[in-house]
């Protein structure tokens, strides 16, 4: 295979020692104090210091031919500074200031990068500068930026992480799955949603299935529902505290989604909770969770939302991949609807429906990749909103009905039908807390006006995992590959923990997805031909 020019590759014990500078030294409760915090109680010492501190480490987003975009956290206001360079020595480094750090984004901000080389290894350093000139310790990390040529591409995609109370054990090393993934030197990583559990308080212990006490390191962030943006805001920093997620957020550029438990379980625009029995709520509006929960989402992920405020886009990522993020849930009907015969917007809205079929219709790369946070054809019900009297309602595409197109199904079916003659298209999803791998084709269909494809599933990276689920026969999906448990809510010392890794062959341009366990053993492998 051709190897992307790289120029200044780190070392192993460069992207170790990146991870590990910074507050990876902070004790948990100190970590997650924030700028600004409502809680006096949380503050650590490091926040009478004359310094600033980078908090939570480094990390990067959103990445181009031309650059990236850098995040970071400061404990006071201060101003970000971010050097770049070829080499890990930083010699002839490029110094760009950004913007001011204050407790308005609780202490969070992020700086574009903007006119590097494509495809290239680039070194990034931040420094902290206070209002009284002081500087805080830098702390540095790694990103490729996109090819503009043909080359070898490798990137990851998963989610789910800590969730249904299973937390950073100290006894597993924590969150080791992200070392694993780090260790195979991707490009960038597509994070499938479900980026924290905020409706999953962490408990200082929980029981496994097999009987075992599974250790959880806890933190007042996640002593309970997250309802307020303050609480939204303690359970990304609770991530963070993890050495192993700070490697990974630091040397791999992120492309994130969002779904339900960066809000609440299930949820769609309009719900309310009354009713449902959901335990630790006091806030029933889901609109007001949803604010609160998105304003978190975006201080504390490497993102940038733009005019528009839309959270679906497009990242082209040289001539051979283009990358469709979907927003499955801003837009999304109420899960009752399920089975309606007249929904024509379903999960996307009709603005996003279109902007998907055009997206593909015009996309020159080789290959395009659509990143669905919901799976298509795996039946996932909703039982808090599931009607006393009347048809289940579904919290993805699929009901169960290997009939005609129902429900969400009928704006997929225009979408497949519209898309047909648009050559290697591949979707890859998270969410139901296993892998697979499932095919789809016409001849097993009901609604047969498409081309086969294929969709791969990947994750829980670190929660509980859980059985398959059956598939809906609409669009002719079977599976081709499944790693599951056979008991629910398997915790994650118990196994079952996945991503998925994706490799672009630059010379014969051949797509091939890997099914990965945390230990990094390769479960399933599918190599795709390009159609000519």
């Amino acid at each position: 295979m051709t190897q992307p020019q790289r120029v200044g590759t780190p070392s192993r014990r460069t992207i170790l020692r990146t991870a590990a500078a910074g507050a990876l030294l902070v004790p948990v409760g100190s970590a997650l104090a924030a700028c600004g915090s409502s809680n006096p109680s949380a503050a650590s010492p490091s926040l009478v210091r004359n310094r600033p501190v980078l908090t939570h480490g480094v990390s990067t987003g959103e990445v181009t031919s031309g650059g990236a975009l850098v995040w970071a956290r400061s404990d006071r206001p201060a101003t970000m500074i971010v050097e770049t360079a070829s080499t890990e020595s930083f010699s002839g480094a490029r110094t760009l200031r950004g913007p001011v750090l204050t407790p308005a984004t609780d202490g969070t901000g992020r700086l574009r990068l903007a006119g590097l080389e494509p495809g290239q290894v680039v070194h990034y350093r931040v420094t902290l500068e206070g209002e009284n000139g002081a500087r805080s310790e830098p702390v540095s990390g790694t990103f490729t930026t996109a090819p503009v040529r043909e080359g070898d591409i490798r990137f990851q995609w998963s989610g789910d992480v800590v969730g249904q109370g299973w937390g950073i054990n100290p006894d597993m090393g924590g969150l080791t799955i992200f070392s694993t993934m780090a260790d195979r030197d991707p490009q960038f990583f597509i994070h499938s949603g479900d980026a924290i559990y905020a409706d999953n308080p962490v408990d200082p212990t929980q029981e496994q299935n097999d009987g075992k006490l599974y250790r959880n390191i806890t933190s007042p962030a996640k002593e309970q529902v997250a309802q307020t943006v303050d609480q939204f805001r303690g359970n990304y920093a609770y991530n963070l505290t993890d050495q192993h997620f700070r490697r990974f957020v630091g040397s791999v550029p992120q492309l994130v989604q969002w779904d339900d438990h960066e809000v609440v379980n299930n949820w769609f625009p309009g719900e309310s909770l009354y009713g449902q029995g959901r335990e630790g709520y006091t806030e029933m509006s889901v609109d007001v969770l949803a604010r609160n929960g998105r304003q978190a989402w975006q201080e504390w992920q490497p993102v940038e939302v733009g005019a528009s405020d839309r959270l679906y886009r497009t990242i082209s990522y040289g001539p051979l991949l283009d990358v469709f993020l979907l927003d499955m849930r801003s837009y999304k009907d109420p899960n009752p609807d399920a089975w309606s015969r007249g929904n024509v917007n379903g999960l996307l809205g009709a603005e996003q429906t279109q902007w998907l079929i055009d997206g593909l219709r015009g996309s020159r790369a080789t290959w395009k990749v659509v990143a669905n946070d919901l799976p298509l054809s795996i039946v996932v019900g909703d039982k808090n909103t599931t009607p006393a009297n009347g048809p289940k309602a579904m919290e993805a595409v699929a009901q169960g009905d290997d009939g005609d197109p129902l429900g969400r199904e009928i704006a997929f079916a225009r979408i497949l039908s519209e898309t047909k003659n648009v050559p290697n298209v591949v979707f890859l999803t998270a969410d139901v807390h296993y892998t697979a791998a499932i095919s789809y084709e016409p001849d097993r269909a009901s609604f047969k006006d498409f081309s086969p494809f294929w969709e791969f599933v990947a994750g829980p990276l670190h929660a509980g995992a859980f059985p398959e689920s059956p598939l809906d026969g609409t669009f002719g999906a079977e599976y081709e590959f499944v790693h599951a448990p056979t008991e629910s809510n398997v915790s994650p010392a118990e196994g079952f923990q996945h991503f998925g890794e994706v490799t672009i062959d630059g010379r014969t341009k051949v797509l091939s997805v890997e099914l990965v366990d945390a230990s990094g053993r390769t479960l399933y492998r599918k190599a795709l031909e390009p159609a000519r």
